[in-house]
């Protein structure tokens, strides 16, 4: 697989992560192409399958089979979203590159506006969401919590009720793939990234097909991996709480002394059974974020590829078998 030079690049890339969106597929890409085409100027349309078990690999084909500027990248496995995403902005050859997800939430008629924002001198366009259509209260509330309590524990500032949508200079997506750590917190890694950074407000839409693939349980495997990433304060409040029932424990041995010395009969088992639950309960806790932080070492210490990938189709080639080169960009 070649790499391609400056001269030949699309004007834009429009990376697509998909996981199980038969669905969304056929209407995402007439209102993606009914916007670059509308603006006149080349683009490329980069469809990732990530493992679905749906017909997506079956549609991806299909539409770039029917249309040259889709190109349909499948992934040997799910490898999760923040990772099928990284193998989008690996690929894609754009001199600017949109991020949208495949549900539609997210309006790509903002394109224009997002362009005219980085012809104005930004160099990433990040959209931030007014209003969430057709999402649950506890969804809502638990995701603003979320972004404040992140920005109060990290040093770069992520931006708030935002997600993956947003539009970058070929010169954040090049400096973003050079960046190796397969436990990934895409949004955070672009703020870490640095270059003038700019919000563009919005209202989100109901998905448009299928289901959310992010369920609570995947929802708290990110948030984990966002504040992993990015902070120590989870191995410093280990740190704090290690030291607050320390001295706890001295003011209840102080005063177990005392009692036994002026001959106050102590407590049964009642009270020693709950200093010693209480004590048990936070040296787990403090063990379980050690544990995900020297889990993340251990991770990145096998330097495996970030992901491999079984086909790359377009219209104007047969089938691509390709392995992950990480300096591939």
């Amino acid at each position: 697989m070649t790499v391609q030079t400056a001269q030949t690049r699309p004007a834009i890339s429009v990376v697509v992560p998909c996981f199980n969106e038969e669905g969304s597929l056929p209407e995402l890409h007439r209102r993606v192409s009914a916007v670059c085409t509308g603006m006149g100027q080349s683009y490329e349309i980069v469809l990732v399958n990530d493992g679905s078990r749906d017909a997506t690999w079956g549609v991806m084909q299909g539409l770039s089979a029917a249309d040259p500027h889709i190109v349909a990248i499948n992934l040997s496995r799910n490898h999760g979203h923040e990772l099928a995403l990284t193998a989008g902005l690996n690929l894609c050859k754009g001199k600017r590159v949109l991020i949208i997800d495949a549900d539609l939430q997210d309006p790509p008629e903002l394109l224009p506006d997002m362009m005219r924002a980085i012809d104005g001198g930004a160099d990433v366009v990040y959209g931030q969401r007014r209003s969430r259509d057709g999402e649950t209260a506890f969804k809502k509330v638990t995701s603003a919590l979320f972004y404040r309590l992140l920005n109060q524990m990290v040093e770069v500032e992520i931006p708030r009720d935002t997600g993956d949508f947003r539009l970058m200079t070929r010169q954040v997506v090049d400096e973003f793939n050079k960046l190796t750590e397969n436990l990934r917190f895409v949004r955070g890694m672009i703020s870490w990234v640095g270059f003038k950074q700019v919000p563009i407000l919005y209202d989100r839409d109901k998905r448009f097909a299928g289901e959310t693939k992010y369920r609570i349980g995947k929802l708290l495997l990110l948030a984990i991996d966002a504040a992993t990433s990015f902070s120590t304060v989870p191995l410093r409040l280990a740190t704090w709480l290690g030291g607050i029932f320390a001295v706890l424990s001295v003011v209840g041995l102080v005063y177990a002394f005392v009692s036994y010395f002026i001959g106050l009969a102590i407590a049964g088992w009642t009270s020693v059974i709950i200093i010693l639950l209480l004590l048990s309960g936070v040296q787990l806790v403090v063990m379980g974020i050690i544990g995900e932080y020297l889990g993340r070492l251990y991770m990145e210490s096998k330097g495996r590829t970030l992901f491999v990938i079984r086909d790359v189709v377009t219209s104007a080639s047969s089938s691509i078998t390709a392995k992950h080169d990480p300096v591939l960009s």
